[in-house]
């Protein structure tokens, strides 16, 4: 019976990189689409590895399915590493990719170091506790202007160096390759039948009790 994984994230770019990423491994990948009535994880982490432990525990708990999460940010070295584990709201909450995109260049308006780079940490966790995680960076450069339009958040304004493009000028298989989130889940799929007979063990061993659903609209119990 091939596993599943449910990726606890809504960010429907994010699945499909995971899902490329593990297209070809016998390991069913369902996300929070899936299940739409989940509650919200809190991210109140200090740190990536902390966040993506949270949403997955999370959703593994409401489930009682193995989940993975991945927390990631964009560090820029004269700003002090951020916006960090803040990114994804660095303008505040509800901001959109271009907010964030334009708070971060003017706060980087007179700076001559650009340098920053991307760091993920990804989360596999059972509904018991126990996890696993999976950690990367990709070192860039923060340009002046956006460049390309392919990529999310912000992809246009992170230069990489040794492609000479930014991540919103590279290819799907390109960015897969060199990203913080693409090397992390290259170190995950290097384990992956490590990381299935780890599951396997877990959810063993542990039996954890059938999740109560009742307070959702839909039920999953039977899937």
């Amino acid at each position: 019976m091939i596993p599943m994984i449910v990726l606890a994230t809504g960010n429907q770019n994010k699945v499909r990189e995971f899902r490329e990423i593990l297209a070809d491994f016998p390991v069913r990948i369902a996300s929070l689409g899936d299940f739409p009535k989940i509650p919200e994880a809190l991210e109140d982490g200090a740190t990536f590895e902390e966040n993506a432990y949270k949403k997955a525990l999370h959703t593994a708990k409401i489930l009682g399915l193995p989940a993975i999460a991945d927390d990631s940010g964009l560090c820029v070295d004269a700003l002090g590493g951020e916006p960090g584990i803040f990114s994804a709201r660095y303008a505040g909450e509800g901001a959109t990719d271009d907010d964030n995109c334009r708070k971060l260049l003017r706060e980087l308006a007179e700076t001559a170091n650009r340098k920053a780079h991307f760091a993920c940490a990804i989360s596999i966790a059972v509904p018991s506790g126990p996890a696993l995680t999976y950690e990367a960076v990709c070192e860039g450069e923060i340009l002046r202007e956006k460049r390309g339009a392919s990529g999310f958040g912000y992809d246009p304004l992170f230069w990489f160096p040794a492609l000479g493009k930014s991540f919103a000028e590279l290819t799907p298989e390109e960015k897969n390759r060199v990203s913080h989130r693409g090397k992390a889940l290259v170190e995950l799929r290097q384990e992956i039948d490590k990381v299935i007979k780890w599951l396997g063990q877990r959810l063993a061993e542990e039996k954890p009790p059938k999740p109560d659903h009742h307070q959702f609209t839909d039920d999953w119990s039977e899937r």
